[in-house]
Order: C-alpha cells, then structure tokens, then sequence
C-alpha cells in the first residue's frame, strides 16, 4: 500500500467535509489537516468537532435547510463521508434522509456552486432495485448523485469496515475477527467482500482528490485498496 500526492508544490486547495465525526470522516479530516495539498478545509455538522486546527474552519449547520450550509460549499473537493445505522437511526424515514436525502441536497449545491468533486462513501452491493433497505438506500443515492449535475463524481463501495476503537460496536467488532479469517479465503471476484480498513479508505479519497479525472468513477474494496 501507498499513499501519494499528485500535485505540483505551491497548489492548494480547499476542501468541504461532512460527517468528519465518524469513523472514516475523522481519519479523512486528519489527513486533509496534516497535509499540504490542501490549505483550507471547512467541516459542517451539528456540533463543532473537538479538533483544533489552523487550517480548520467548523460551520454548525441544519442538514434540513440548505440556507443554512450553500454558502459553505465552496471549494475543490467535497467529501460526504455521512452515514448511521439502524441501531442508531431505527426509523427507516429519519435514516433515509440521512443516508440519501442529505448526501443528495449536498450534491446538488455542490454542482451548482462549481466545486470541482465530490466523494461519496456507498456501500458492496448498493442496488437501487435490493430487497434490502441498507442496500436500497445506498443504490438509490448512487443514482441521484449521478443526476446531480456533478462534473467528477467518486462513490467507494466499502465491505465491512476495520479500524474502531474498543467498546463501539461490539458486533462489528466481532465481525471483523471474523473477517480476518475469511478474507484469505476471498479470491477472484469474491475479493470485493474482504474486509478494508477506514483509514484505508481515507487514503483513497484523499489521494483520488488530487487527481484531475471526470465523469463517474466507482470504487470496491480492492480497488479502493490500490488507491489507497
């Protein structure tokens, strides 16, 4: 694994991050904070982070009023890194919004406020048309975002995700011992499905953000690992 910039010295940028609070937005934040490609990144959120930072900018936003958040869309890079749970969110209505409406509202302000990218975590086996509701929602923001109007469009299709600290989740904690041990067992075009860490799809997105491509530009976990 690598992890590379491709940009000429003296060129930065600006980034717009969501969800920076999570597992894979935190470790994003960390890498657009500490490296030198980009000079200015704004978080929106409903609270302000713990993270202190010259180069941090931290808006408190209403995910439902865009009055409240196009004004900050401004920039490069947009990187839509929200995302919850059914254990967290169990109303199926207050968990779309969240994983479809905003992302969704975001990219539309994205395209019309001319920011060059936006970067959208998805999920292995996003299907508009699944039975399953995760996977439903997924498929059906891929294909918003892609009406969006959007000039470079990056959507990550992760499998379960490695990385959280001790005491969260402790189901997924389990999973992932499981994984390990299957994921060997994952070849051909079962690779897909091995497990990847957050901070691997962190590196992704931020070196994928350096690069000038576009269109659409879909990425499964072992592609996103060579990205990484």
């Amino acid at each position: 694994m690598y992890f590379c910039a491709q940009m000429p010295e003296n060129m930065t940028k600006t980034a717009i991050i969501v969800g920076a609070s999570g597992l894979i937005g935190s470790k994003l934040l960390n890498l657009l904070l500490h490296n030198s490609e980009y000079e200015k990144v704004i978080s929106l959120g409903r609270k302000k982070l713990k993270t202190k930072h010259r180069k941090l900018q931290q808006e408190i936003i209403d995910f439902e009023n865009a009055e409240t958040f196009n004004t900050f869309i401004e920039g490069d890079a947009f990187f839509c890194c929200l995302g919850t749970t059914q254990k967290q969110t169990p109303n199926k209505d207050d968990y779309y919004k969240i994983d479809h409406d905003y992302p969704v509202s975001m990219a539309t302000v994205a395209a019309t406020s001319g920011v060059n990218q936006f970067h959208f975590i998805s999920a292995i086996g996003a299907n508009a048309s699944s039975g399953n509701f995760y996977l439903k929602t997924k498929g059906e923001t891929e294909l918003d975002l892609r009406k969006a109007g959007l000039n470079s469009l990056f959507i990550y299709q992760p499998s379960l995700l490695t990385g959280r600290k001790k005491g969260k989740r402790i189901g997924e904690r389990i999973g992932a011992v499981i994984m390990k041990l299957i994921n060997p067992l994952l070849i051909g075009g079962l690779k897909k499905y091995r497990s990847i860490a957050a901070l691997t799809v962190a590196k992704a997105m931020f070196n994928q953000s350096l690069k000038e491509k576009k269109g659409v530009s879909v990425y499964t976990t072992e592609q996103i690992k060579e990205r990484a």
